[in-house]
């Protein structure tokens, strides 16, 4: 089914209101999946027309996709990509992670943006970012629609490269890049996790075999005081 192109109206109501002149759209890939990165993209993009065909990553085919990602890599005025490894969520969680990711895409763009669109509703950016928040917006904003392509085409090829690294072989993270699939659950059931897998994920509890390599995240508190340090309460 045919979808309504994304536009700038949000980056110009961006520009209207605070007088950001740089506006990086930013998206994120990988939050669901079992295994790898968490990865973020920060894209500007500016006012210009973009190539026929951009909209979601996932509501386009994987050939298309990748051949967008190449003209959209030429295209965009700058874009910059960041991670959160599989043993960084694991010690800090999904939305601190995502942070991380996201703040290491925006600081390797060579200009730091003056405001960001942020796909989805919650920030998990925060402070000093002077964020927008738009719901679906790797659908109606081209800088946000921009950044969930080449994540995505980008992630996926890292995951496909991991099918060929030692003890990676059947996991089919060429085909599921990560996320829970038949396949994927049926080789973790009978050789456990690797190194890329995430280890604090529920997925474990329904392995008997291996769930005793479940890490549990301690809490900020708890975390603290196992270190020594102290908590950062102000009275």
């Amino acid at each position: 089914m045919p979808y309504e192109p994304p536009t700038h109206t949000v980056e110009r109501s961006l520009r209207a209101t605070t007088g950001a002149k740089i506006v990086a759209g930013v998206d994120e890939v990988g939050r669901g999946a079992w295994a790898g990165p968490v990865t973020v993209c920060a894209a500007v993009t500016g006012l210009r027309r973009p190539p026929e065909g951009l909209t979601d990553s996932k509501l386009i085919t994987p050939k298309r996709r990748t051949a967008l990602a190449v003209e959209l890599e030429r295209w965009v005025t700058a874009y910059a990509l960041g991670e959160a490894s599989p043993r960084e969520i694991d010690e800090l969680g999904m939305t601190a992670a995502l942070r991380l990711a996201a703040v290491r895409a925006l600081e390797g763009l060579p200009v730091r943006p003056d405001a960001v669109i942020l796909d989805g509703k919650h920030d998990y950016l925060g402070s000093p970012w002077r964020v927008r928040t738009v719901i679906k917006g790797d659908q109606s904003c081209v800088a946000v629609a921009a950044a969930s392509v080449i994540a995505k085409v980008r992630r996926d090829a890292m995951m496909a490269e991991l099918d060929a690294a030692p003890g990676c072989g059947g996991y089919g993270f060429g085909a599921n890049a990560g996320y829970p699939s038949p396949v994927h659950k049926a080789v973790l059931e009978e050789l456990g996790p690797t190194p890329y897998h995430r280890l604090s994920w529920s997925y474990l509890d329904a392995m008997p075999r291996w769930r005793h390599l479940k890490k549990v995240r301690l809490s900020a508190e708890a975390a603290a005081l196992e270190s020594g340090g102290q908590l950062g309460f102000d009275f």
